[in-house]
């Protein structure tokens, strides 16, 4: 049996209701203690794991104390896995926040820089609490990609010459500049293990599944540490002053450019709340369950930076690769990152030791890998494709050789420029048709004053005289654009002309200048087909329609805007039709099947009779039939029924429709009589939800698929050329459309079923 669809008429779950998804199950909406020890344990061990390296690695690259690092990987998974709207983002230091710790810290010191990161805290909260965290959403995306590979370009730049065994300079064109020199006095155990790591790293994975359990980043320090406490080499490693509560410190108080400072506790809270939106968007996308509420992410947030702040953290943000790993991990719920933090605590505490085994070199080569990932390939490919590469290329090296802040500034204001040229611009061509004295003039985009010179310039080229089509394809028109397109044309007509108006966009030529300009949001495409129809059964006027029958209006519209385009493709059809589907459904006047099969003129051999029936003696039905099959050779023979069906509804109640109805809808009664028999049909129609008169023309369109199938036509062409007989059922409420076949119903989706084939085999242009 076909599979039966959910519910179609179920009314959707209330507030209050609880929604259970595919997989939505592994994401609990509380914290469950099973649940935490199955899932969350394991999986915040895994992301403490990665995160530990990366912390003291982005320290240091800082120019931070390590401690520091630490002391945000535990605040921003306790205070932010807690506070936040995220169930499943973890929180701590962040790669794309070294540049401009390292800038602070260069410009203020650090204990000033931990002022800046409480104070960005609190700016956060109060975004949080005025509900504005989606407006840091507003940023293109393009600019946060190139920023963020800006910033991973400048950190490998400062740490290739960490990975040489020196020291890195401030600013991009000295690191740059400097690695002639580093190459020749490079450190050669350094070397060895920075070089090491960044193999393991690169090589990882490549490896099995059941190896990449184990983070790739632990592995290559683990492996670099041990190598050189095995071969005794003498490098530079991480220096820890005492325990992580020995290195906590109160913030400081700036001692003056107060401007600066605030301009950095700006830079700091925007590009965090950014970065950490992002993230949890992203991370939305990698599970089904409860969605992130961003304002309470943005409090979480800047509680966390507050915190960290204080107690001499780096700033907190939500890091796409902790939260990645801890949702691949298995995460369930907030438990996992609120315990990555307390691992963070305890082995910060316990093991001192053992961290100031690791060397600098190996973090050095495990921060390129990490700055590097952040220049994706994806972004740039995406960026040329959508004409966005001149914006990332400037965001990009804006940040790496001025500052971050003046690089994304740089960045949205190019995006923001040629957002404003994309939408003010226009096309105007004009050319011959044919080898005829016509001209079509097509205005395409947004037509404004700004268009009035290539108004100009082209109507220039229209010779005098001549007959012009002109073709309105704008989705905005000011009065000055209306005004030169109505004096070219009046006065083309004074020196002998013509000029037909086809408008084809959403903004009007009589809208013009009844009221400020304004660009259409509404559905032009399907308003144009059925608008004049519409406009009389909602009663409308006969001042607001061009004439009192709503047919001939129709016709005047479709003159104005529709027949020229069906011109070149009806002249291909002029000398002889050649249908992919014989589409036989009701008369009813609800059905428009070019519209519900996404189809075109010469798609579609309809025939339409009340009841949509295949009767075994009817004329009519058999030579259209037999012509489709014989002389047309259609690949697809369709049955398509309706919802609120009045021949159904009539055959269902037994009352009479009429003489000549009630004589034709004998055709229909062994459809009646194999419904009462509990067709398996009718069975699934109600299993779905489906009433009585529905469930009888889903049964009637699977006997009428049966007696197709018993014609001698249909029976030669399925055996010779593989015909194919399907059935479909149209829901009005819905507007959705069923597939129903002799064993059943089932859904059809955009990618299944006999909508994508018709879809594939008949939408040559689309419905009109």
């Amino acid at each position: 049996m076909a599979t039966k669809i959910p519910n179609a008429h179920a009314s959707p779950p209330g507030p209050g209701s609880s929604v259970t998804t595919a997989g939505s199950g592994s994401r609990s909406r509380s914290l469950d203690p099973a649940s935490i020890l199955r899932h969350d344990v394991p999986a915040s061990i895994v992301v403490f794991l990665v995160a530990l390296p990366l912390s003291i690695g982005i320290a240091i690259a800082s120019g931070a104390p390590v401690a520091a690092g630490l002391i945000a990987a535990v605040v921003g998974g306790v205070v932010g896995g807690a506070l936040g709207g995220s169930a499943l983002q973890v929180s701590g230091p962040a790669a794309g926040l070294t540049v401009i710790v390292a800038e602070s810290i260069h410009q203020f010191g650090w204990r000033v820089t931990c002022f800046i990161v409480a104070a960005a805290g609190v700016l956060q909260i109060l975004f949080g609490l005025s509900r504005v965290a989606r407006a840091a959403l507003a940023v293109a995306p393009v600019v946060v990609h190139a920023m963020l590979a800006g910033i991973g370009i400048t950190i490998a730049l400062q740490q290739v010459h960490v990975l040489l065994g020196g020291e890195s300079g401030s600013a991009a064109w000295e690191n740059i500049t400097g690695l002639a020199g580093r190459f020749a006095s490079a450190d050669g155990p350094a070397v060895l293990l920075g070089v090491a790591v960044i193999v393991i790293m690169l090589g990882w994975n490549r490896l099995p599944e059941r190896v990449k359990v184990v983070p790739g980043a632990l592995v290559a320090i683990v492996v670099a540490t041990g190598l050189s406490v095995v071969l005794s080499l003498d490098v530079k490693r991480v220096a820890l002053d005492g325990s992580l509560f020995d290195a906590i410190m109160l913030p400081e108080l700036p001692h003056g450019d107060w401007a600066a400072v605030i301009m950095m506790i700006f830079t700091v809270a925007l590009i965090t709340s950014v970065q950490s939106l992002l993230s949890a968007v992203a991370i939305d996308k990698m599970h089904t369950g409860p969605r992130t509420d961003l304002d309470r992410e943005m409090i979480g947030l800047g509680s966390a930076n507050v915190l960290t702040g204080l107690l001499g953290g780096l700033p907190v943000a939500g890091v796409i690769v902790r939260s990645s790993t801890n949702v691949a991990a298995g995460a369930r719920s907030r438990a996992s990152a609120i315990l990555h933090g307390v691992w963070v605590l305890v082995f910060s505490v316990a093991l001192v030791s053992l961290v100031e085994q690791i060397p600098l070199a190996a973090l050095a080569g495990l921060l390129i890998v990490i700055g590097m990932q952040l220049v994706k390939l994806a972004h740039i490919r995406l960026a040329h494709r959508t004409g966005d590469l001149l914006v990332y290329l400037a965001t990009l090296v804006s940040v790496i050789f001025l500052n971050l802040l003046e690089g994304v500034l740089i960045g949205l204001a190019l995006a923001f420029a040629l957002l404003v040229w994309r939408i003010v611009r226009v096309a105007v061509t004009a050319e011959q048709i044919g080898g005829t004295d016509r001209w079509l003039v097509r205005i395409d985009g947004s037509c404004t004053f700004l268009s009035l010179p290539k108004l100009a310039t082209t109507f220039a080229e229209v010779p005098p005289g001549v007959a012009v089509t002109v073709e309105l394809t704008v989705d905005f028109l000011d009065h000055a654009a209306h005004d030169a397109i109505t004096d070219w044309a009046r006065q083309h007509e004074n020196n002998g002309g013509t000029v037909d108006f086809v408008e084809i966009g959403s903004s009007r030529m009589a809208n013009a200048q009844e009221a400020p300009p304004s660009r259409s949001m509404g559905r032009v495409a399907l308003a144009d087909v059925l608008g004049p129809w519409r406009l009389h059964r909602n009663g409308a006027s006969k001042a607001s329609q061009d004439s009192g029958d709503p047919l001939a209006s129709g016709i005047a519209a479709y003159h104005r805007s529709r027949a020229h385009l069906l011109r070149s493709h009806l002249d291909e059809l002029r000398d002889g039709q050649d249908p992919d589907s014989f589409f036989l459904t009701c008369s009813d006047s609800r059905i428009v099947p070019n519209v519900i099969t996404h189809s075109g003129p010469g798609d579609l051999f309809t025939v339409r009779n009340v009841g949509n029936l295949v009767p075994e003696h009817d004329a009519s039905v058999e030579a259209a039939l037999v012509f489709a099959l014989e002389k047309l050779s259609v690949r697809t023979v369709v049955v398509c029924g309706h919802s609120c069906c009045g021949a159904m509804g009539a055959l269902y109640s037994g009352e009479s429709a009429g003489p000549g109805i009630d004589r034709w809808l004998e055709y229909g009664r062994p459809s009646l009589e194999r419904y009462r028999a509990g067709h398996v049909v009718g069975a699934a129609a109600e299993a779905a939800g489906f009433g009585p008169v529905e469930q009888l023309s889903m049964v009637n369109i699977a006997v009428q698929l049966e007696n197709l199938r018993r014609h001698p036509s249909v029976c030669r062409a399925i055996e010779e050329r593989g015909l194919t007989v399907s059935g479909l059922f149209f829901d009005i409420a819905s507007a959705r459309l069923i597939e129903v076949s002799v064993d059943g119903i089932a859904s059809i989706e955009d990618s299944d079923g006999l909508l994508a084939q018709l879809q594939c085999e008949t939408a040559s242009m689309g419905a009109v």
